[in-house]
């Protein structure tokens, strides 16, 4: 019979295996991800040592994991063919700590209560997550030199640890795990089999539950592009986004610098928020060489990327010393910038590519750019080049870029002009458009309210700078015919404000107006009436509801502006009822006119006395 030897732990893995037992993990189904990722790494050095040439102990023994349950004795075997441990690696790795730093590290702990502070690279942990769920581990073990025999370890986590030889072990490492009571439901199959489906489908050496392949899905991220076939994206696809339909776009890249990264990303073909299903979630999966850390990874993306899906894989990721969260906040937000960065010039290049295809992405998916410019200061010019709007010079249904729009500027034109409207028909009939139409300026129309506010935060694009027809200050280029005189228009304007009174602000000449007699224009330059009906919207019994004055533009040109100046002096009551008829139409042509009741009551009034005269 071998002897058994008796060894206290180490101090400080005592230490260790109360604050793992107790704090470190969130959730204590992390230790089969720790365990078949520990197999993963031997399997891996296994296969280094023998690609260099080096003899090994049972050759044609391939790398594997296998995982094996019995519920009534509650109990999980962990066993690897990897390259196994000898006794003093069994000592070394499983009973003490014999990095530098340790007990510095274990003191910043215990002072910080902060038990996410340290990298899992500098401290072999993961093993420890056994005793979670584990009253007894046994660990068997061989070591692939060809020389080694097996070994075997026992501990119930409790101050130490014994250790005898053992006789008939394959090379590898097998961990058998006793379970607590409470933890008894991982000794289930179905159990076990969702734990490495989430965590550990991608390792790249096959794991096998109760004698059935597991992780049949390849990590393809890590493969090169031209060897997978469309039907194995789509797989990958199915299986990770869990929609079935094909995706818009794909994009799969490797970059070195300034971060090692492995990416592939899918567009799904469908916007999600738009169909009823509640605000969208990150759907990206962050990896560290294939082993799940993060599902639906936070921060890897900005908010605005939401309805990403796929995965990314960087070795350079320092993980803290559970792997659950990142630990370099710095670091995340280096990865944040770069995937970002990758993905529109990745969408820049379809656009330039398919323009049909990326049309249709940006239908489905232009809330989430405009959200970007909006919220995005250091991705607001590449966010420029992505949008589309609908113009004066495309046919209706036809979009055309900002870059294209300044290729079509005339030389001097400083300006790029967007004019607010619910549709084509609305904004060409507008009076805000009418000076840019006289001059055969070109006017992106903007039929989605929220453009304001992409306008108003990208500012400028290409050096020129992005301005709201209803805020541009242009005037007509040739004399308007048959106009008022200016002293007539002024003494006009000035009778109209005494007339208004309180409903308006100014009143003054317009210098723009073609077709329509009037306008009104927010006396704030830095505001527009589609924005306050927004704020309206968002807040309805806010300070300003309902006190909001507008300046009054006429145009002195207009048949009822110079019939109304004759009225006046006519027929002072019938041209105060006209004044304010001038006044609500400008309004309702501007969509401020929240109640019509009193103009409908006038215009009828309005209505019978024409009859009446008639």
């Amino acid at each position: 019979m071998n002897k058994t030897e008796s060894h206290p732990f180490q101090a400080e893995i005592q230490q260790l295996l109360n604050i793992v037992i107790h704090s470190l993990y969130t959730d204590k189904e992390i230790f089969v991800r720790e365990l078949i990722s520990n197999a993963a790494d031997a399997c891996e050095k296994l296969r280094f040592h023998q690609s260099s040439g080096k003899a090994i102990q049972q050759p044609d023994l391939a790398p594997g994991i296998r995982l094996t349950t019995d519920a009534s004795a509650g109990t999980i075997t962990f066993a690897d063919t990897g390259c196994g441990m000898t006794r003093e690696e069994l000592v070394e790795n499983l009973g003490t700590i014999a990095h530098s730093g340790t007990k510095a590290f274990l003191q910043q702990l215990a002072e910080q209560k902060r038990p996410d502070l340290s990298l899992i690279g500098q401290f072999g942990v993961g093993f420890y997550s056994a005793f979670m769920v584990a009253k007894h581990v046994t660990v068997t073990s061989r070591s692939m030199l060809p020389e080694a025999s097996g070994w075997q370890w026992t501990s119930a986590g409790l101050g130490g640890y014994e250790l005898a030889a053992a006789a008939d072990v394959p090379r590898g490492t097998q961990i058998r795990l006793e379970l607590k009571d409470d933890a008894k439901e991982f000794a289930q199959e179905s159990t076990l089999e969702r734990i490495v489906e989430r965590y550990s489908n991608f390792v790249p050496f096959p794991i096998e539950l109760n004698g059935k392949r597991q992780n049949t899905i390849q990590a393809i991220w890590a493969r090169n592009k031209s060897e997978i076939s469309d039907e194995e994206y789509h797989e990958f696809y199915t299986f990770i986004a869990h929609d079935h339909d094909q995706p818009l776009f794909r994009l799969h890249f490797t970059a070195d610098a300034p971060l090692a990264i492995q990416a592939l990303l899918f567009v799904p073909s469908r916007n999600w928020e738009t169909i009823g299903m509640g605000r969208m979630e990150s759907a990206v999966n962050l990896y560290c060489r294939k082993v799940l850390i993060q599902a639906r990874a936070k921060g890897l993306f900005p908010d605005w990327l939401r309805f990403l899906k796929g995965a990314v894989d960087s070795e350079d990721l320092p993980l803290n010393i559970s792997r659950e969260t990142m630990q370099d906040t710095a670091l995340l937000q280096k990865l944040n910038r770069v995937l970002t960065g990758r993905f529109l010039k990745f969408l820049d290049e379809q656009a330039g590519k398919e323009a049909d295809r990326y049309e249709s992405f940006y239908a489905e998916y232009q809330r989430f750019l405009k959200e970007g410019v909006v919220t995005d200061f250091h991705h607001k010019e590449a966010l420029g080049k992505l949008l589309r709007f609908e113009s004066s010079h495309t046919e209706p249904g036809k979009v055309t870029s900002l870059a294209d729009y300044v290729k079509r500027m005339a030389s001097g034109q400083k300006e790029i002009y967007g004019l607010l409207a619910p549709q084509r028909a609305a904004a060409e009939a507008s009076p805000y458009y009418e000076v840019f139409r006289d001059r055969k300026l070109e006017v992106l129309f903007l039929y989605d309210p929220w453009d304001e506010f992409v306008i108003e935060h990208l500012r400028e694009f290409d050096g020129k700078t992005l301005r709201l027809a209803e805020k541009a200050d242009l005037h007509l280029d040739q004399p308007k015919p048959h106009a008022l005189p200016e002293e007539a228009t002024t003494a006009l304007a000035a009778w109209l404000k005494d007339t208004l009174g309180d409903k308006v602000g100014e009143v003054r000449s317009s210098q723009r107006l073609v077709d329509s007699p009037a306008i009104v224009v927010d006396a704030d330059k830095y505001t527009t009436a589609n924005m306050r009906r927004i704020m309206k919207a968002i807040k309805p019994d806010g300070p300003e509801a309902g006190t909001t004055k507008y300046d009054l533009e006429i145009n002195p040109a207009h048949p009822i502006i110079a019939r109304l100046d004759a009225m006046r002096r006519e027929d002072v009551t019938l041209a105060g009822s006209v004044a304010e008829q001038i006044l609500d139409n400008a309004r309702v042509a501007a969509g401020l006119l929240d109640d019509p009741r009193a103009m409908l009551t006038r215009l009828n009034s309005l209505l019978e006395k024409v009859l009446t005269k008639a």
